[in-house]
Formats: structure tokens, C-alpha cells, sequence
């Protein structure tokens, strides 16, 4: 086999609840495009293993599929599970004559969309991918009487994503003691969404209730600015979701449910995007009207320096990915130059919150709240203070969705119009200049999504991130950032770096 050689992690699982226990500590952390080989005799725990990861993951519209039954794919060779954040392909390929015959079962549509668990992997000889994550269940060792012993052996892409399966037990302790303090020790819990941070959000069921657990670990994430900027956005009467228990030195906070009705979802399924949009730009208006200074004293600003760490991520991870070198100091400082000269004017704004990731994703429709309040606001917790133009941009260039130019000028026009005191001129440098910003450092952040987290699906995103970057450096304040892209990096011949070995698609989320 070509797959997986490099030792990560040797383990001890004295029985079947141990087994079944590192299956759901495991499950959140796939994503579409991972591959795990399940390798052991008959008997070792494969199958109890893959039924325990399946039914940890819930079902496309967030549903709990603790119950569902799982069979051993035996006889049929394979079964598939509608799960979020993909499909899940259980292969079991002991009936395997040859290796070729798993491209009859979808192989190719799993490898690259689904993630698949395949036991009896010898099976496919040098078919199995060199990016996959390999589990091989044996006898105890010597000294131990009962249970199995795992090995985990995979590139290095994986040891950074199974680092945290040692806290597992510790934060399943504190967790469960948060719960239980809130009063929601009995609710059903099952994964609801991962970003791009380190946290995930569970969906709690209790009866007729239900909330969502955000989980921050603490020493990846902070909680007390999602709690401060919740605060604000509830004095402004938009509707962030209400915070019904907090644990912030633990990393935990209890929310109100909006559902899972976001834009996104709404759009796709046919729904108006002109006033979906018009309702988006009609809370950036609010917001706007009605901000007053003082509720921003103790927000970090949007400054030149916080702007110049994020364009950097551009030569940091873009640059030597599409080049396949590191990009030299002076031409990294040549860039930073260019942006510092370009970006002084707008990065002395300190004109109201900036939520920093406003697009669909991130906003929910409330059918039942009327006004600006049908909009939900979801990842807001890195807001800082700065240009009113900045989340207004974020919207109508999304990095992940296409806008018609006819859509963006109404929507335009219309936030203008609510707004009639400001200075259009200005406005119009900032959105060229803050467009061109944001699109350099998703750029650079979709890379890194790649290659230090193993996120690749981002990479799909980048044509339309370089496009948006090129069309706003032609407006003039951009010229000397301009420049610099002409003379190192042309954006007419502008690349999709190769994803990383080992690397999956992502589950949405936070970019910041």
C-alpha cells in the first residue's frame, strides 16, 4: 500500500466503549475529501468503530442520527449516509477480488466529495491515497489482558488535526458540567457546524427546546467578545442570538436557537435573493443610523496595523504556494509598503462596528420578527471599530458567491440612499480600497486554510477571490499595490495552488 507511513499515534482502547468513544471524538473533525482506512481482523472493532463515527455526525438538516441504524456493509460492500458536513461511504471491500473493481462502487466520487471509511484497505493495493488516515486496530499489547490496541499513521497534516483528541475526555467532563448547571444536562447533543476557528456548535434537543453550545477551547479561543459585541448588537435591536448561560473561562456559551434557515440555504432553495440582500443592506443601515460613539470605546480599532497583519497573509501563504518559494523579504516589504501607502486614508475610520464577516453564510432569516430584525446575526465575535463601508463590502463581494453587477449597484444605490449625509466619492475609494484588502487576505487565508489545516475545499473559492482583487486595483488610490502585483505577481496569470496532501473540504464558517 502507498498510503499513510508515518507513526502519529499509538493507543490503548481496553474495550468497546473506548472504541466507540475516540469514534465520536474524532467524527467533528472531517470534512469531505478525508479518507480513513479501517485495517484489523475479523473481529478487532472496524465496524463498531465506523457505526460509532456515522451515528456521531448529524444528518443534512442538522438532525440526530444517534439511532440510526448502522449494518456492517459485508455482503453489500458499501452503504452511504447523508451526513453534514458530507456524505459518509462505508466500504467494507473484504469480498474484493480486485483492486479495481472499488472504481464500480464510486470510488473516485467518494475519494474526492464523501468521507469514506473503507475497511479491509489491503485490498486496494496501491489505489489506497497517499493523503489518508490510516487506523490499524490489533491484539492488546503484551501486559494487557483485554481491549485493542490502535495505531494511527498518516501524513503530518493529520497529527496537527488529531492533536486535540487528548483533550477529549477533560473537555467532555467540563462540558457535560456546564450543561448540567444550565439545566441542560439531559438534552440530546449533535454537531451543528465547525468554522474555520477552532470552534464548533453543538445543537442541543430537550423536549420542546432546543439551544446551541458554542465550544471555544480556551486556549485556542476567547468567548468574552462574542459576549461584548452581543451586548451591542442587543442595544441596537438587531438580533444576535441570545446568550442563556456562559462559562467564559471555559470556553462555553449557551445560545439562543435561530435555526438553520441562513441566506445561503434560502437562496438555494429559491428564495428572493433581491430582498434578502435589501434586508441585509437595510442592517448595515440601522446599524449605522443608529451607532453612537461611545458604544465603541472599548473596541479595538481597524487600524492600519491590524489592515497591514491581514495583507500580509497574501505573500505569507499565497505567494509561495502559486510560486513555489518563499516570497523574499524585500518583495514582502515592497507589498506592505504598497498597501500602508494605499490603505492610510481608510484605516483612520472610526465610523462604527465592523462586523468583519458579513455574507450570507452568516445570516439567518427570522420569518417571524419584523423589520430588521429578520435578519439573525451569526460570527461576529472579531468585530472591531472602523469603516461603515467595510461589512457592506464583505456582502456585496462574497468570496464565496457570485453577485450579478445589476444586484450589486441596486443594493448599492439603496444604502446610499438611507444615508444621505455621507461623502459618495469617499465611499467609493474605500469600497475599491477595503474590497481590495478583504480579497488579499482571503486569499492568503484560503491558502493557509489549505496548507496548515488540510481545508482545501477554500481553494475552489480563489478564481472569483483574484478576480474581485483585480477588478479593485483599477481603481486609482490602489495604484501602488497595483504596481506591485504587475511587476511580482500578475494577477492575468493569477493560479489555484495544488491542495495539500491529506486536505478535505471545509465546513463554512469564519474566514477572520
Amino acid at each position: 500500500m502507498t498510503c499513510a507511513t508515518s507513526p502519529l499515534q499509538q493507543r490503548h482502547l481496553p474495550d468497546l466503549a473506548a472504541t466507540e468513544a475516540l469514534a465520536v471524538a474524532l467524527a467533528p473533525l472531517l470534512q469531505a475529501g478525508d479518507v480513513l482506512l479501517l485495517s484489523g481482523d475479523l473481529g478487532a472493532g472496524k465496524t463498531s468503530f465506523a457505526r460509532a463515527l456515522i451515528q456521531a455526525l448529524p444528518g443534512p438538516d442538522g438532525e440526530d442520527c444517534s439511532d440510526e441504524a448502522v449494518p456492517s456493509p459485508t455482503f453489500t460492500l458499501l452503504q452511504v449516509y447523508p451526513r453534514r458536513p458530507a456524505e459518509i461511504w462505508h466500504f467494507d471491500l473484504y469480498r474484493l477480488s480486485q483492486a479495481e473493481e472499488i472504481y464500480e462502487l464510486g470510488w473516485e466520487e467518494a475519494r474526492d466529495q464523501a468521507i469514506a471509511l473503507i475497511e479491509w484497505p489491503e485490498r486496494m493495493g496501491d489505489l489506497a491515497p497517499a493523503g489518508a488516515l490510516t487506523l490499524r486496530f490489533d491484539a492488546a499489547p503484551e501486559g494487557l489482558e483485554a481491549g485493542r490496541s490502535l495505531r494511527l499513521d498518516g501524513p503530518a497534516i493529520w497529527g496537527a488535526r488529531l492533536a486535540g483528541l487528548d483533550q477529549t475526555n477533560k473537555r467532555d467532563h467540563d462540558r457535560a458540567a456546564f450543561l448540567e448547571a444550565a439545566g441542560w444536562g439531559q438534552a440530546k447533543r449533535h454537531l451543528l457546524a465547525a468554522d474555520a476557528s477552532f470552534r464548533h456548535y453543538d445543537r442541543l434537543n430537550d423536549r420542546e427546546r432546543s439551544a446551541v453550545l458554542m465550544d471555544a477551547p480556551p486556549d485556542k479561543e476567547d468567548v468574552r467578545p462574542f459576549q461584548a459585541v452581543t451586548a451591542l448588537l442587543h442595544r441596537l435591536d438587531l438580533s444576535a442570538p441570545r446568550i442563556l448561560a456562559a462559562d467564559p473561562e471555559a470556553g462555553f456559551l449557551l445560545l439562543e436557537d435561530l435555526g438553520d434557515a441562513t441566506f445561503t440555504r434560502v437562496l438555494a432553495e429559491g428564495g428572493d435573493e433581491t430582498a434578502l440582500y435589501e434586508l441585509a443592506v437595510d442592517v448595515l443601515v440601522a446599524l449605522q443610523q443608529h451607532w453612537q460613539p461611545q458604544m465603541g470605546q472599548d473596541l479595538p480599532p481597524y487600524d492600519l496595523d491590524a489592515l497591514l497583519v491581514e495583507t500580509a497573509l497574501l505573500t505569507d501563504w499565497y505567494y509561495p504556494a502559486v510560486t513555489g518559494r518563499p516570497c523574499p523579504p524585500d518583495l514582502a516589504n515592497a507589498h506592505q509598503q504598497a498597501w500602508a501607502e494605499a490603505l492610510a486614508p481608510v484605516a483612520e475610520r472610526r465610523e462604527v462596528l465592523v462586523l468583519r464577516d458579513y455574507h450570507v453564510d452568516n445570516l439567518i432569516q427570522l420569518p417571524d420578527r419584523q423589520g430588521v430584525a429578520a435578519c439573525g446575526l451569526l460570527d461576529f465575535q472579531d468585530a472591531l471599530l472602523g469603516s461603515a463601508v467595510y461589512d457592506l463590502i464583505s456582502l456585496l463581494e462574497d468570496a464565496r458567491r457570485d453577485l450579478s453587477d445589476s444586484l450589486r449597484q441596486h443594493l448599492l444605490a439603496r444604502w446610499q440612499a438611507a444615508l444621505p449625509n455621507r461623502d459618495p466619492e469617499r465611499d467609493r475609494a474605500d469600497l475599491a480600497l477595503l474590497g481590495a484588502q478583504r480579497s488579499a487576505k482571503i486569499a492568503g487565508i484560503f491558502t493557509r486554510l489549505d496548507r496548515r489545516d488540510g481545508k482545501s475545499g477554500y481553494l475552489r473559492h480563489l478564481p472569483r477571490v483574484l478576480r474581485l482583487l483585480a477588478g479593485n486595483l483599477q481603481a486609482p488610490p490602489l495604484a501602488p499595490v497595483a504596481a506591485w502585483f504587475a511587476q511580482h505577481l500578475p494577477l492575468d496569470e493569477a493560479r489555484v495552488p495544488v491542495p495539500a496532501p491529506g486536505a478535505g473540504v471545509p465546513r463554512g464558517g469564519s474566514i477572520e
